[in-house]
């Protein structure tokens, strides 16, 4: 039987990632997986990350990408180290470093964006800005549903913190999204009250170890509402 699953921010997390997948999900090619974005940063395989995604795409399962404002930092940095060689680091990596690029680099044994292998970059900008569902709306990060069109502004669907689903312009649906990290107990009490929200956050912090509540993998089953999470294995 073929499921479906929504996961978000996995953050470098690859072994993570994989023992979801693969031994709690125990994925098939029926199944469609759809990845919320912020692949990339704070967790020590980015790299790693990418590669799995990109052998699961060339084994033919059916995966499902979106960009989250992670891999727009990267794709900016790269682009302007690329442009523009300043003594020094330019605007665009000083903001990526401060969120966790200097693991990305790392991990692909780089010192500068620039030097990132181009089939990443384009992997990144593949990624779409939103899949719209029967049911869900899946964005990173949520809409602006202050202008006539919230699917024009891709900036805030990879990026807002605060938003309120106006149903006249989300065609009638739910969002479901990532980008802030919260815990786990309110995952679990959005999606059995989800008839009291307009949104299902998905994401667990995954790259946070220290904080009670956080530092899971999660993945979400939207046609029987399950709830599958994965503890951090890469740190």
């Amino acid at each position: 039987m073929s499921r479906r699953w929504i996961i978000p921010d996995i953050h470098g997390c690859a072994k993570t990632l994989k023992v979801l997948l693969e031994n709690m999900l125990k994925v098939t090619k029926h199944d469609q997986l759809y990845f919320l974005g912020d692949y990339i940063d704070r967790g020590p395989d980015s790299k790693g990350v990418i590669d799995y995604l990109m052998h699961l795409k060339e084994e033919e399962y059916e995966v499902h990408f979106i960009k989250g404002n992670h891999e727009d930092m990267c794709v900016k940095a790269f682009e302007a180290d690329q442009k523009k060689r300043l003594f020094g680091k330019h605007p665009e990596q000083k903001e990526w470093e401060a969120v966790g690029a200097k693991a990305t680099l790392a991990s692909f044994g780089v010192k500068h964006p620039r030097e990132i292998p181009q089939k990443y970059i384009d992997w990144m900008n593949d990624c779409v800005p939103y899949i719209e569902l029967e049911e869900y709306i899946l964005v990173h990060a949520g809409m602006n549903f202050n202008i006539a069109d919230p699917f024009e502004d891709e900036s805030s669907m990879m990026w807002t913190r605060r938003f309120k689903v106006d149903y006249g312009k989300s065609h009638g649906k739910k969002i479901i999204h990532g980008h802030i990290p919260v815990d786990y107990s309110f995952i679990n009490h959005v999606i059995d009250n989800n008839q009291n929200h307009d949104f299902i956050v998905l994401d667990n912090g995954v790259y946070v170890a220290d904080q009670p509540g956080l530092g899971n993998l999660t993945a979400f089953d939207p046609d029987k509402k399950e709830i599958v999470a994965q503890s951090n294995m890469d740190m």
